[in-house]
């Protein structure tokens, strides 16, 4: 029987081919594996879609040594299939007869360029994991995550730096048994362009999209 730490990530964005919340959490799994652990992903839309009572899942969980979540933000909370998952494991957990109590951090991501819409969801976060049994470990907050859109951290240059040495951070902090370090959290929040231009460019690419879809004469239209 191996004797190696495993660590569970829960990604929680439904987006396809591959999502932000993906390669954050891929990126913090690949350092994890290089300080020795044994490292599984479960990609929660894919799960819901074979079984939607999450079957298998508590399970994944209970035989983890640590639990990551990486999800979107939606509307300031957790996306729905995180929500569901969390409600199941919180269920499982109420009743289970070990006192085994994992870390658990996350990781959450924003199309806003401030990192502080994300606060009331990793508050979210921690309440679920005292009430549940985990040991908080801390959440990382990125803003502006449209600018990874899916692809792997290593490729994107300087525009991730802060966001690469934050994640790095965090798999040493974790493998020591630590919780997240202030000093990631900081890193993760830094925006990497001003607010404005990021708004600016934004709506460029809004534009652009909406006129690929014949739809750029209805961008101020409202629904009543």
């Amino acid at each position: 029987m191996s004797t190696r730490k495993r660590v569970l990530l829960l990604v929680g964005s439904a987006k396809l081919p591959r999502s932000t919340s993906e390669s954050l959490g891929a990126y913090l799994l690949e350092r994890l594996g290089e300080r020795g652990f044994e490292t599984e992903t479960i990609l929660l839309h894919r799960l819901f879609r074979a079984d939607e009572n999450f079957g298998g899942l508590p399970a994944a969980v209970e035989s983890a040594d640590l639990l990551v979540l990486a999800f979107p933000l939606y509307i300031d909370s957790l996306p729905y299939l995180v929500v569901r998952a969390l409600e199941l494991l919180a269920r499982h957990r109420a009743v289970r007869t070990d006192e085994k109590r994992q870390p658990m951090a996350c990781i959450v991501n924003c199309g806003f360029p401030e990192a502080r819409h994300i606060e009331p969801a990793v508050a979210i976060c921690r309440r679920f994991a005292e009430e549940a049994g985990f040991e908080w470990a801390g959440g990382l907050a990125l803003g502006g995550g449209e600018r990874i859109n899916g692809q792997p951290l290593q490729g994107l240059g300087g525009r991730v730096r802060n966001v690469i040495r934050s994640l790095a951070l965090t798999a040493d902090a974790l493998a020591d048994e630590k919780p997240v370090p202030e000093e990631a959290v900081a890193l993760m929040a830094r925006p990497s362009i001003p607010a404005w231009m990021y708004v600016l460019v934004g709506g460029i690419g809004w534009r652009r999209r909406a006129r690929k879809h014949g739809a750029q004469r209805r961008l101020m239209d409202r629904p009543y």
